[in-house]
């Protein structure tokens, strides 16, 4: 394969066309209330997700808020405080879907608001938007304009009701009164359904009159599970008015204090005023997209890339040490949960856009290392085992009817993997000494003590496959491989850092099982004999894994295996490998058909966002929208982190009617661009 150097930007040269679609705008011109599946205004922390009615939302998901209760017995992340539930009346008269008209809503992509407008019969026009503030990780706002067609009224009540299943509310209501501000707090403090973590809202309104002048706000308790903060504004034909709602989400699991916190969070956003938050907040969505995926000859394909790039920014951030489950901060899909799809799906994506970011997820495994080795030896194994599924503490929290918590093992190696590719490209050696090398050690003694050894070779007996619907085989081809690149890394790591390595790893690494079927094609496992799969697994030792280099062989186990895949009931990153190794074979045409099966048979009205399977209704899918920009990163633009580290460029194709692709990326300031 041909390398390549580039810069800043990389450009891959195609033919042409283009659709009408903006680049950076989601528009939903047609709200149907029975085929609506919202977007997120996101910051890495809150995820405030859209509602089909005006001026609502249909949950706040708060990262790391995870609660055990319930018949599950499982931990899984819940619904936090719906704190910016606003209820708007325009001549004493409510706001609803059926007094409304010339109802729209927008995300805007590039600086992660969403923005809904809507007229009020002939009396008011009224347009609204949401922040989940980026450059405060527990802070949110709400910003309305009222603008009034004749002489009227509004009545604006926020009003914050405990979710179910919560106990213990408290409900306060104060009021700040420094010289130069007035800062109403409406705040409620309840206790999770199990009763161990404190979870509290604190809002406050922000007023565009000089103190003394703002509306008077009251305070009532209308239920015992709820309370709400009023103000009333007379408006004169022609006036428009504009109001904020500021809001902070803090829990027992955040900081030690939450009460507290909350409410000084609350003061001090509102005091920032309207305009320098937004301000701020620009500035960071700015600094995010400096990490870009540049499409030019399909406008709507490029729509569509920022929108999964989009909701994976949205639902990551610096500082938190938190990782991101396969629908991110877009809803309680698999109750939040931690699995692979993390650091083989999503996390390939951010280790070139941002590598800080990829850094963040890696911290979140390294910090539950002691788990993973408890993991190991109540597995009666050495070194560290991963949960499958993971939350709050690194232990296991799959549940116990599925077999993949006992059984999936590849997910060690996964983990192992994610590592040193962080090392590959970034070259930082004190991470790879206090971070990496304990990680990739111990995972490498947990399979060295996995394996079983057989006639001269070792085998990795009764797992999970990579491919679901296989259940305890033998010698899973993608568990072997990721296990043998594991005892490679651990090897290689001690190597650059000059500490002895285990002998035994490189020889195990070595003589693992993989096996073909008489046509020639790697066999899954053992007693596979033609059978559907759920997803890919054999493909995968090609990209990302890398152990499969010939091109022949890659092309004999793309072309069997990618006939293999039902039509329904499977995940969306399947074809999006398929994609991105026709394009490293240079076959466009099959590149650009496996693309569009990637994804598009999964997208979901008004937003086209990406549902796990075809007929789906749990979106925004992060692991399929992951495995659709890895196929334009690491195959149609030719990306590559090489064996030595760094990152190359490799011969590849993208979808003929393409003019170019760019990967816009802060992370290789001294590299040159350059296209093909």
């Amino acid at each position: 394969m041909k390398r390549f150097a580039f810069y800043l930007l990389t450009t891959v040269l195609c033919l042409a066309s283009a659709t009408a679609q903006d680049r950076w705008l989601l528009r939903a011109d047609s709200i149907d209330r029975t085929q609506y599946y919202g977007v997120t205004s996101g910051n890495g922390m809150i995820g405030l997700v859209s509602s089909p009615e005006p001026l609502k939302l249909k949950e706040v998901v708060l990262a790391g808020l995870y609660d055990s209760y319930g018949p599950g017995r499982i931990s899984g992340r819940i619904s936090a405080f719906n704190l910016l539930d606003l209820r708007l009346l325009i001549g004493w008269e409510e706001l609803s879907p059926a007094n409304i008209s010339h109802y729209t809503q927008c995300l805007n992509m590039r600086n992660g608001t969403l923005t809904g407008s809507f007229r009020f019969k002939d009396v008011a026009t009224v347009h609204y938007t949401y922040y989940a503030l980026r450059h405060l990780p527990h802070s949110v706002m709400l910003d309305v304009t009222v603008k009034a067609l004749r002489k009227t009224a509004i009545v604006a009540e926020n009003i914050v009701q405990t979710p179910a299943a919560y106990r213990d509310n408290r409900n306060y209501f104060n009021e700040v009164n420094p010289p130069h501000a007035y800062i109403p707090l409406l705040t409620t403090v309840a206790q999770t359904p199990s009763g161990k973590t404190t979870v509290v809202a604190s809002n406050s309104f922000i007023f565009p009159e000089k103190k003394g002048e703002e509306p008077r706000v009251i305070h009532e308790m209308r239920h015992t599970d709820s309370h709400l903060m009023q103000f009333t504004r007379h408006l004169q034909k022609d006036e428009e008015y504009t109001f904020s709602l500021v809001g902070t989400l803090l829990s027992s699991m955040h900081t030690a204090d939450p009460y507290n916190a909350a409410e000084r969070m609350s003061v001090y956003t509102a005091l920032q005023g309207r305009e320098a938050l937004i301000e701020a907040h620009n500035r960071e969505w700015g600094k995010l997209w400096e990490g870009d995926i540049v499409v030019e000859g399909d406008k709507q394909v490029q729509q569509d890339v920022h929108n999964m790039l989009y909701h994976l920014y949205a639902s990551v951030r610096k500082g938190t040490g938190y990782s991101l489950s396969p629908m991110g901060l877009t809803g309680q899909g698999y109750t939040g949960h931690v699995f692979w799809d993390t650091e083989m799906w999503m996390y390939p994506v951010l280790l070139v856009l941002h590598p800080d970011l990829a850094k963040e997820l890696l911290e979140y495994r390294v910090n539950r290392l002691e788990e993973a080795r408890q993991n190991a030896f109540l597995h009666g194994y050495d070194g560290a085992m991963f949960p499958w599924e993971s939350a709050v503490t690194g232990v296991e929290k799959t549940p116990v009817s599925s077999l993949s918590g006992p059984y999936e093992h590849h997910i060690t190696a996964d983990v192992a993997w994610a590592a040193w590719q962080y090392y590959l490209v970034t070259k930082d050696k004190e991470w790879l000494r206090e971070k990496g090398w304990p990680l990739l050690e111990q995972t490498a003694r947990f399979w060295k003590s996995r394996v079983v050894y057989k006639e001269g070779r070792y085998e990795i007996k009764n797992v999970v496959c990579a491919d679901e619907w296989a259940e305890n085989v033998d010698n899973n081809a993608f568990t072997n491989a990721a296990a043998r690149l594991n005892l490679e890394y651990a090897t290689r790591a001690a190597q650059e850092l000059g500490l002895p390595a285990d002998t035994a790893w490189q020889y195990i690494a070595s003589h693992l099982v993989f096996t073909k079927m008489k046509n020639g094609v790697t066999r899954e496992h053992d007693s596979y004999k033609g059978q559907h799969i759920k997803q890919a697994d054999v493909n995968l030792l090609a990209y990302p894994l890398k152990l499969i280099t010939d091109s022949v062989q890659i092309k004999l186990d793309l072309e069997y295996y990618s006939q293999k895949v039902p039509d329904a009931g499977t995940p969306a990153m399947t074809q999006a490998v398929f994609a991105l190794l026709y394009a490293r074979l240079g076959d466009q045409k099959k590149a650009g058909y496996w693309f569009r099966e990637a994804y598009e048979p999964y997208l979901l009205p008004p937003f086209r966002v990406m549902a796990e399977t075809k007929g789906g209704t749990n979106p925004y899918f992060l692991t399929g929208a992951g495995g659709v920009l890895q196929a334009i990163i690491y195959g149609f633009a030719g990306w590559n982190v090489a064996v030595k580290g760094g990152v190359e460029r490799i011969q590849s194709v993208c979808p003929a009617h393409w003019k170019k692709v760019e990967i816009k990326t802060p992370a290789f300031p001294v590299l040159k661009s350059d296209s093909f």
